[in-house]
C-alpha cells in the first residue's frame, strides 16, 4: 500500500542525506521525495511516498524517529489528508493538434504557461492519478518533456505537523 510520510527535520547540511541513506540501507524504495524549509527557517519538511505493508511502514517510521536530525514523523495516510503534485509538461502542438492539446489542458484544469509555434508547456497540479491520467490521455509521441515535483501532503482540518 502507498504511504505518504511527512518528516519535520532540522534544516542542516546532511540531514536529507541521512534520511535517504536510511531508506537505501534497508532496501526501502522512495517513489517520490520533496523537501523545503518550513515557516521556521531552522526546520525543513520532507514528504516521502513509499510502498509497503503496515509493518514495513512502522519500521520505517521507527528508524526515521531515531535519526538525530528528525524532529517528528507522521504517516499522513493514517488519517484524512490532502496530497498534490505539480507537473510541467512540454507537448508538441502543431496545426490541428494545438486545439486538441488546449482542450485536454482545459479538461484537466491545467494552464498553458508557455507557447511557441510548435509546442505548449502546460502546468498541471493534482493527485498522482490525475497527473498520470493526463499523461495517458495525450498521444505519447506528442510528449517532448515532463518534470514532476513529487507529492506534497498535509493533514486535513486541525491535524498539523509542528513541534
Amino acid at each position: 500500500m502507498k504511504h505518504v510520510i511527512s518528516v519535520l527535520m532540522e534544516n542542516e547540511p546532511g540531514a536529507l542525506s541521512r534520511v535517504v541513506g536510511l531508506f537505501s540501507a534497508r532496501g526501502y524504495n522512495i517513489e517520490t521525495l520533496t523537501v523545503a524549509p518550513t515557516e521556521d527557517a531552522t526546520l525543513s519538511r520532507l514528504t516521502v511516498v513509499t510502498v509497503g505493508s503496515d509493518e514495513v511502514i512502522e519500521q520505517i517510521t521507527k528508524h526515521l524517529n531515531r535519526l538525530v536530525d528528525v524532529v517528528k514523523v507522521v504517516d499522513l495516510t493514517e488519517g484524512a489528508h490532502i496530497e498534490r503534485e505539480l507537473m510541467l509538461i512540454k507537448v508538441r502542438a502543431v496545426g490541428k493538434e494545438r486545439e486538441e492539446v488546449k482542450r485536454m489542458a482545459d479538461i484537466f484544469r491545467g494552464r498553458i504557461i508557455d507557447v511557441t509555434d510548435k509546442s505548449y508547456t502546460i502546468e498541471l497540479t493534482g493527485n498522482q492519478d490525475k497527473i498520470q491520467a493526463f499523461i495517458e490521455a495525450l498521444d505519447r509521441s506528442a510528449i517532448m518533456e515532463t518534470v514532476r515535483t513529487g507529492v506534497s501532503g498535509i493533514g486535513r482540518g486541525e491535524r498539523i505537523l509542528k513541534l
